[in-house]
Formats: C-alpha cells, sequence, structure tokens
C-alpha cells in the first residue's frame, strides 16, 4: 500500500536533492539534501545540533535513521577516510554510504532530511592532493552531498593551501567542512589565531564553510579522561570567527557526559556533532556508560551483555580474532570490515536488537543536542528556496590580493601554538 507523504516533504522531495541524487535515485523517496541545508535548520532552530552519526555497519545507519525519524529530526550520515576511504576498516565507505542510506530510508520509511558526509578526508602530503583531485569527484558521483576537508596535519599555511586547491572539485551545492588542530586530546589545542587565518584565507577566495572542527580537547574513540571537551575555548572561537558564518563541528563526542554535551549546544555555535566509537560499541551489544563509553574489566576487555547485541557465540569469535590479530581497546574498530558480513548474516531478531540499541542511545542523544522537530524545519528551508542550493550565510569580508600563496606562506609564519605531539590521530 502506498504511504501517504506530506505534502511539503513531496515537494521537497521533488526539488531539494541535489542533482547527483536524482540522477543516482530517480524513484526514491529518500530526503537525501546537501548538509548545507541541516545546518542551517539547526541555526534557525537555534543552540541545537544535530548528530553525524558515522555508519560503521549497516546495523549502526539503520538505527540511527530510525531515531532521527522518531524524534523528527535532519541528521547526517557520515564515514571518515579511515573507516571508509581506499583502505578502509569498514564495509560501508565512500562509495557505498549513499546507496545504503538510499534503501534503509525506503525501506524503513525515512521522512525526515539527511545528508551524507565525508568526514575527515584527509591530506598529508603532496600526493594526497594529487589523489583528491581524481578520488572526489568519484565520491559525489557516488553520492556524496557534504565533505571535510581535513589537511589539520599539515603546517597552518598549507593546510589553508590545501583547501583552497581542492575546491574547485567539490559541487558548490555541497556542503564544506574544514579543520584547524589535528584531533589529539588535551594537547595541540586550536587557537583563535589559527582558526581566523584559516577562515579569512577562505573567505578572501569566497569560500564560505558550513563548518570548522578544532581540537578543543577531546580525542577520537574510547575516552579515558573526563576532561575532554573544552567548550570555553570552543565558545571564546566560535565568537571569534562569527562575522564569517562559520558553525562548529564538534568531534570525539563518544564518552561525554550528556551535561557537557548540552553545554556545547547551549554556548557554542556548534550545529553537527560526530559520534563514532560509541555506537559501534552499543550495537554490539557491550555494556557502555551514560555517555556511551564502553566499560572494561580489571584486564581492560571489553563486557558483553549477555541477550543484547550480537548473539555470544559472534561476539566470542570476534574476541579470539582481535586477540591474534593483538587488537585491544580502541583497536577493536578494526573488527567491523571481517565480520560486517556475519554481523548481517545472524537471525532477524538480533539484527533489529542490535538496531534498537543504536535507536535508543541516537535518539536520546538528538532529544540532548535540542535537534528534535528540526526535520520539518529543514523541509521548509528547502520549499522557500525552491531548491537545493542554498545561498552563503556570509559575504567576502578578506581582499584575495592580500591572500595570494605568497602572502598566505609569509603570514602563517607569524601564527605560534603548540601543535602537540607527531603520530597518527586518525578516527
Amino acid at each position: 500500500m502506498e504511504k501517504n507523504y506530506p505534502k511539503d516533504f513531496l515537494n521537497a522531495l521533488e526539488v531539494g536533492r541535489p542533482p547527483n541524487i536524482q540522477k543516482l535515485f530517480p524513484n526514491s523517496k529518500a530526503l537525501i539534501v546537501s548538509s548545507k541545508v541541516i545546518d542551517r535548520a539547526m541555526i534557525q532552530k537555534g543552540k541545537a545540533m544535530t548528530m553525524a552519526a558515522n555508519a560503521r555497519s549497516y546495523i549502526v545507519m539503520r538505527g540511527a535513521l530510525r531515531a532521527a525519524q522518531k524524534a523528527n529530526a535532519a541528521i547526517i550520515i557520515e564515514i571518515a577516510k579511515s573507516e571508509g576511504g581506499r583502505t578502509a576498516y569498514c564495509a560501508t565507505n565512500y562509495w557505498n554510504m549513499a546507496i545504503f542510506a538510499n534503501q534503509a530510508c525506503n525501506e524503513l520509511g525515512i521522512t525526515v532530511p539527511i545528508a551524507i558526509h565525508a568526514d575527515h578526508y584527509g591530506i598529508k602530503k603532496e600526493k594526497d592532493l594529487e589523489i583528491a583531485k581524481i578520488e572526489i569527484p568519484t565520491m559525489f558521483e557516488a553520492g556524496l552531498t557534504s565533505i571535510a576537508i581535513d589537511a589539520s596535519h599539515l603546517p597552518d599555511d598549507e593546510n589553508l593551501l590545501a583547501n583552497l586547491i581542492i575546491n574547485p572539485f567539490i559541487p558548490k551545492w555541497a556542503g564544506l567542512e574544514t579543520e584547524v588542530g589535528e584531533i589529539k586530546g588535551s594537547e595541540g589545542l586550536s587557537t583563535p589565531e589559527e582558526a581566523l587565518f584559516l577562515i579569512k584565507g577562505l573567505n578572501a577566495h569566497n569560500i564560505f564553510p558550513e563548518w570548522i572542527a578544532l581540537n578543543n580537547g577531546t580525542s577520537h574513540g574510547i575516552q579515558e579522561s573526563s576532561d575532554n571537551i573544552r567548550v570555553d575555548l570552543t565558545a571564546q572561537i566560535h565568537e571569534k570567527i562569527k562575522p564569517y558564518g562559520v558553525s562548529g563541528a564538534q568531534h570525539g563526542t563518544s564518552g561525554n557526559s550528556t551535561a557537557r554535551l548540552k553545554e556545547i549546544a547551549e554556548n557554542t555555535r556548534t550545529t553537527k556533532a560526530n559520534v563514532a566509537t560509541a555506537l559501534q560499541m552499543i550495537s554490539w551489544g557491550l555494556e557502555v556508560d551514560d555517555a556511551g563509553n564502553a566499560i572494561r574489566d580489571a584486564e581492560g576487555n571489553f563486557k558483553k551483555i549477555k541477550g543484547e547485541g550480537m548473539t555470544e557465540e559472534l561476539w566470542q569469535e570476534m574476541v579470539e580474532y582481535a586477540n591474534k590479530q593483538g587488537w585491544k581497546g580502541g583497536n577493536y574498530k578494526s573488527l567491523n570490515l571481517p565480520f560486517e558480513a556475519k554481523i548481517l548474516s545472524q537471525p532477524i531478531e538480533i539484527r533489529e536488537r542490535m538496531e534498537k540499541r543504536v535507536e535508543d542511545f541516537v535518539f536520546n542523544l538528538l532529544n540532548v543536542f535540542n535537534a528534535l522537530d528540526t526535520a520539518p524545519v529543514a523541509i521548509d528551508i528547502i520549499n522557500k528556496k525552491g531548491g537545493y542550493e542554498m545561498d552563503y550565510k556570509a559575504e567576502r569580508l578578506e581582499n584575495p590580493d592580500d591572500w595570494t600563496f605568497e602572502k598566505i606562506k609569509e603570514m602563517a609564519k607569524s601564527i605560534g601554538g603548540d601543535k602537540g605531539p607527531q603520530g597518527n590521530f586518525d578516527d
């Protein structure tokens, strides 16, 4: 029986889907949109941010979408380069994520707007720039509607220059995130000067990101400390870049208390909060605290709750596999790829209880984030605009003559700050 869709939803479906989505899924009822729409919906509601759910498995994706539908909230489905790039440790990747999301939305009757985001598209060396020029267009051809260019591993001038070089390969209608300060916990914290340098340089070249991600004290994966996110630093930086219309993207949200997450939504300009590791652990059926941080025993082993998540037999097989590989703690993320097919081949009642755990957790966080009922706000934005392309949130304030490649390199010499330790800080 054909579902009776609301008129405003059908109109948004007709005009609000970007060209790549229309081409890939011409007969779909999935409202896949640019993340520009979702950012603006959070701004319009005020003191609201939505989840960017890292869909390390199809189970996690489905659970997050069900939660968004229940919350009537616009949401972002994403995967990072380390998770879903060419050397991925997850079965979900940049080139199949939109296909999976479209399938799930149509099957589950999801009518909230969703964006498909490539998180942490990392640029660490010059060769990465040449690869990006070829690779990024293929990712949008496969259904992405948003991307985060992460050259934060590089010095400030090279970070800005990398963003400038890559930008012509990103569709103008697509959502854009940039990053300053590599995510590495309490060391190498971002400064207002670093953030201003990046955003001013982009502005001078008519590039207006939706988001900037900072190293504001958090880390990817399992949180070992209760300190975590520096809300005061985040608010300070957001205030400095306010004239440039850039929202905040909060990375490393897993493991932070709901009180701190509420504080971020209420006291900063953050509209996007990434959650990855918590969703993985919850779907598996592991015991977690209120913040989604997996609880471990005295030997450092994760605790599986009997009758929750996957079957006990499959969990034991995963543990034995991890032990053989020498994987512990956060390295359990590498179990996603070799075990995705086995997870999806479990009986439907097992898969549904895995999804339900994710759904309940995501729904609670969307409430904490003040994202409830942002779906109709996003749909209204699309319909009032009459299309998928959104106006910029700011105007060009910087003189491009002051931001040539040569002057960028010279200006960067005056930016100080502790970049923190060297190492691999990918998701």
